[in-house]
């Protein structure tokens, strides 16, 4: 049973709109819409300001991203990066084997920088179901970000291979940016000159760099605001109802299972259909069946938790023929 901070909670006074980011593609446009329609059903009173980062939009989905201004009375901008921003690290070897996409995130301050002085970037496989307003008055100092610790077992296994003298690390889903700091400290320069140095050696290229290069420089927060939820922790033994998760605001379904894949048959299914019929891509249907192979071996699997060894057997064998 899932239990959420769906409680009255005043919202802060605010002098400027709360500013939050995402970077996506036109696939992920879909959840991001549920994420910023959950943000909205949950902090009444307070004025947002959503951005989305890209290399390229479907007209189809700037129009559905604009519906959500005049639907619920909030401001949306879309930035379309170009590549050759990263033009001037073309001459190091190693930026050809990364995908531009992954430093997306990092163009967020500097773009930003003169229109606000702190934004949230969330990744687009999260749910909002409670107020933001004890985040929006939080006090920075002189910390680039303020963000979430990573589970215990990634924190230990990745704090070990990256030598984090602090013993911490963090999941980059959510990251609360100073932008003032964030420039002034040049971390984004430090990031990508760390992924281009090291990133071979990183189980994560773009979130190892971060930990590595913002060590000392952040602050931490409750779990609660980036609780990590593993639908295949759940699947993997048959439990299609969601567990009870205490009080917390942003559900990040962190794994490579999602709300929105219809056939997990797992109750996120339902609160993720919630937020989605409540956004512009309300006519999109869920993900009926799996869409590749990874998630058809998955699907065979938690078919023969559930006993059903013919459909799972059915299942392997595309998984195989796709593989």
């Amino acid at each position: 049973m899932l239990t959420s901070l769906n409680k009255p909670s005043e919202a802060p006074e605010q002098s400027h709109p709360f500013h939050i980011a995402f970077c996506v593609d036109d696939h992920y446009c879909r959840s991001m819409g549920a994420t910023i329609t959950s943000i909205i059903d949950n902090n009444p009173g307070i004025a947002f300001t959503f951005h989305v980062f890209a290399f390229s939009i479907s007209d189809d989905n700037r129009q559905r991203f604009s519906q959500i201004s005049s639907k619920y009375n909030v401001a949306t901008h879309i930035h379309i990066i170009d590549p050759a921003i990263f033009q001037p690290f073309a001459h190091i070897s190693q930026f050809s084997y990364y995908s531009p996409t992954i430093f997306t995130r990092l163009l967020i301050p500097s773009t930003l920088r003169g229109i606000t002085d702190k934004v949230l970037y969330l990744d687009a496989d999260i749910l909002c179901v409670g107020s933001l307003a004890e985040l929006l008055p939080m006090d920075f100092g002189d910390s680039a970000a303020i963000v979430v610790p990573d589970a215990d077992e990634t924190t230990r296994r990745r704090c070990a291979a990256l030598k984090l003298s602090s013993q911490r690390y963090f999941n980059s889903g959510v990251m609360y940016m100073n932008v003032e700091e964030w420039e002034s400290q040049e971390i984004t320069e430090k990031t990508i000159h760390a992924i281009l140095q090291n990133g071979k050696d990183y189980r994560f290229p773009d979130q190892d760099a971060l930990n590595v290069v913002l060590e000392g420089k952040i602050q931490y927060i409750d779990r609660k605001w980036n609780f990590l939820y593993d639908l295949i922790h759940d699947l993997e033994k048959d439990n299609r109802q969601m567990r009870n998760i205490g009080e917390v605001v942003f559900i990040h379904f962190a794994g490579a299972v999602k709300p929105w894949n219809n056939w997990c048959l797992h109750g996120s299914r339902d609160l993720f259909a919630k937020y989605h019929a409540m956004s512009p891509w309300a006519d999109m249907a869920l993900d009926a069946a799996p869409r590749n192979y990874k998630e058809m071996r998955m699907f065979s699997r938690f078919l023969m938790k559930r006993g059903k060894v013919l459909d799972s057997f059915k299942w392997y064998m595309k998984y195989l023929s796709a593989r």
